[in-house]
């Protein structure tokens, strides 16, 4: 017992470096990386006149400020959850997924197709149909650069880029030559029958006897939350999962333990395919009601923002995504009280957040998690004299 007692204290490191927290990679360094991506907003900001106190306190008010706001921010969220969680399932298998844009527009092409189709059809059956067609869509739209990378050896970042140009042509082509509106000179198809569009969140609160302003925000975002805790269960409570974060970790351990890198790989992107999909469901029969071009405006690349930020997390996620909902909704309606705060700098801004959460997110962590270590290793030291 005394020799175990012994190789305990050893082992806790009398002398040795203690180690680092959980939260402090969770929360810890992506609020740093928050707040130095702030400063230097406040810093652009004070050269152009204005005071970044002032300009940060409208942006916070008008967009959690008040239950209206509040509804435009969680619609913003919700397809950035979609998009965050299309980005951190190719993550965790060692893919970096930039085609978050293409799969979207994919799959509200998918979900579209169905708000045509379903006239007259009750709007439950109309969602359920949507959400389908969407996974579909955008699975397989994901799909195809996943068995490219597994089988011909092709670069995922570069084939799902040039997947987002490919989705853009045929999106235009069908919208300005197979679906248009008959007599329309705009590229979008006919509204859909308001009988299958998906209920807005004030509708289907009001259901219940509960009254909050009109929004945006529909059911699209409960659907959202959904995603979250499956992708969790899947991820980390069953096979499936497990194997898709060993090839990510080591794919040649994988290929030892009997995994197949090639199987995991096409599924991992169909399945963030399918998850990108599902911002045709918020927008397409959610807000738009219509296929129209450009109706992503650009989630899927915030959604690597968003993935990063939130550490590959369901939970993660979910705060990042509100965070970028909250620079959506706020930032939008800061350049219209102050002029000099146009759309432009408003996005400089969004891009600042990207850049430290994605290219610069390791700045601070070499530093934070020295200091961790010096601090646990002394509190070590001073046990095993005790």
């Amino acid at each position: 017992m005394a020799q175990d007692a012994a190789q305990g204290v050893t082992s806790r490191g009398f002398g040795r470096p203690g180690e680092v927290p959980g939260w402090v990679g969770y929360a810890l360094l992506p609020l740093l990386n928050l707040l130095a991506a702030l400063v230097l907003s406040g810093l652009v900001i004070l050269v152009i006149g204005e005071n970044p106190l002032d300009v940060l306190a409208l942006l916070v008010t008008e967009a959690v400020g008040y239950p209206e706001a509040i509804g435009y921010t969680l619609y913003y969220t919700t397809s950035y959850i979609f998009t965050g969680l299309a980005v951190a399932i190719a993550f965790h298998c060692g893919l970096f997924n930039i085609g978050g844009e293409g799969q979207a527009y994919l799959g509200g092409l998918g979900a579209g197709l169905v708000g045509l189709a379903l006239t007259g059809w009750p709007w439950p059956v109309a969602a359920l149909g949507a959400v389908a067609l969407s996974a579909l869509f955008g699975a397989a739209w994901g799909a195809v650069p996943g068995w490219l990378q597994a089988r011909r050896g092709s670069h995922i970042v570069i084939t799902t880029i040039m997947f987002n140009f490919i989705a853009a042509a045929i999106m235009t082509y069908l919208l300005v030559d197979v679906l248009i509106r008959p007599g329309s000179q705009s590229p979008e198809t006919r509204e859909f029958d308001p009988g299958v569009w998906l209920p807005t969140m004030d509708r289907a609160l009001g259901w219940i006897g509960v009254a909050i302003p009109a929004s945006p925000l529909n059911l699209s975002f409960l659907w959202a939350l959904a995603c979250c805790a499956l992708f969790y269960l899947f991820l980390w409570r069953t096979r499936w999962g497990y194997e898709i974060r060993t090839v990510g970790r080591n794919e040649r351990a994988a290929v030892y333990a009997g995994i197949s890198p090639a199987r995991n790989i096409i599924l991992a992107m169909a399945i963030s395919g399918a998850l990108a999909g599902f911002v045709g469901v918020n927008e397409i029969m959610g807000v738009q009601h219509r296929i129209l071009l450009n109706f992503t405006g650009g989630v899927g690349f915030v959604g690597i923002a968003v993935a990063l930020m939130g550490r590959n997390h369901p939970v993660g996620i979910i705060l990042a995504a509100l965070l970028f909902g909250v620079l959506a909704q706020g930032g939008g309606q800061v350049s219209f009280e102050y002029p000099t705060v146009n759309r432009e700098l408003v996005m400089v801004i969004q891009g600042l957040v990207i850049l430290f959460a994605g290219a610069l997110e390791n700045l601070f962590k070499p530093r934070v998690e020295a200091l961790f270590r010096r601090r646990g290793g002394g509190h070590d030291g001073g046990t095993a004299h005790g």
